[in-house]
């Protein structure tokens, strides 16, 4: 019982490009801006509150951006990341790359920082079929808590696992404590804090399969 996990936005969605793009649906120029901002803020939001279902996360995160950046955000516009986020773009070389993952024998699964109707709208669009799936709405909890780990643990008791992610807060730090072997996802070329604990780093998933099996 040979198990990947994934995070989904950011490692096998575009998640920049879709808060981007809808961020200038509402307010034309002001993508970059706002996607900065609501950055900084998402995770703030989720600490705060544990149990807020993520539509309401996207709306208040975005509510916050607007405010530290001066725009003017109309209250119907504040659900537009929900309403958006089935149709983010999913990156180019998922398909070919966790397609091989499949064929030489692994199974996959995402843990992932949505709720269970949004990642249903998502999967509709992602060309690799999954085993498995860990909510937040499942977990009562966001990432980098343990919780999606530890569901995961307990309902699939892997008997190798490895946990590929993008962002280095909420999947790497907790893969690490943890003790799982991790490929880390540097889309963005950032510098990780501690080096040391993501031995496994690609640009993006070309050559996962290889990473994967030395990890």
């Amino acid at each position: 019982m040979r198990w990947v996990t994934f995070d989904c936005f950011g490692t096998l969605v575009d998640w920049r490009h879709g808060i981007l793009g809808s961020a200038e649906l509402i307010a034309p120029g002001q993508g970059v801006r706002l996607l900065e901002a609501y950055n900084r803020h998402e995770h703030v939001v989720q600490a705060e509150s544990p149990a807020m279902r993520y539509r309401l996360v996207l709306a208040e995160a975005l509510r916050r951006a607007c405010a530290e950046e001066k725009v003017p955000l109309a209250a119907d516009d504040a659900s537009v990341l929900g309403a958006t986020l089935p149709y983010w773009p999913v990156f180019p070389e998922v398909g070919a790359k966790l397609g091989a993952l499949r064929e030489a024998g692994w199974r996959l699964a995402l843990l992932t920082n949505c709720d269970r109707d949004l990642i249903a709208e998502t999967r509709r669009r992602l060309p690799v079929p999954f085993d498995a799936v860990v909510t937040s709405e499942d977990a009562g909890a966001y990432k980098p808590a343990d919780a999606h780990f530890e569901l995961f643990r307990g309902s699939y008791e892997p008997e190798v696992w490895v946990h590929v992610a993008q962002s280095y807060f909420h999947d790497m730090e907790p893969a690490h404590r943890l003790g799982l072997p991790r490929v880390w996802v540097n889309r963005h070329g950032q510098r990780p804090a501690k080096p040391s604990i993501v031995p496994h780093v690609r640009p993006d998933l070309h050559g996962l399969l290889a990473a994967v099996e030395a990890a």
